[in-house]
């Protein structure tokens, strides 16, 4: 009989963390974020192993790529992506438990003379 997969503390069958860490990447290369910035956390934090940054052009494509992610993360894992602040998109968390995205909408300052 083959071993059954690890389990996290959640009960949930453990993942490669880099497996799903490459997907976020690759989902936000094909969506066509912009400044992507990943930072290791990993022996730093408990939260997660990596928190990746991105923004989009516009809140519709913030929305999107958050969409995409997490829709991504579900097909390929079987895992339920944690989103917030898609009412506006113009700051959206995408929680994957070991990977914590957050995809902004840069403002646009103004000046005037």
């Amino acid at each position: 009989m083959p071993d059954s997969p690890t389990e996290t503390a959640t009960g949930r069958p453990e993942l490669d963390v880099e497996d799903l860490h490459a997907l976020v990447l690759k989902s936000l290369d094909d969506d066509q974020a912009v400044e992507v910035v990943t930072i290791p956390l990993a022996g730093k934090s408990n939260i997660a192993d990596h928190m990746v940054i991105a923004s989009g052009r516009s809140t519709r494509q913030v929305a999107s790529m958050a969409h995409k992610l997490a829709d991504r993360i579900k097909e390929q894992f079987g895992r339920i992506a944690r989103i917030e602040g898609l009412p506006t998109a113009d700051w959206v968390l995408i929680d994957a438990d070991d990977v914590i995205v957050h995809l902004f909408r840069p403002r646009l300052e103004v000046f005037t003379i």
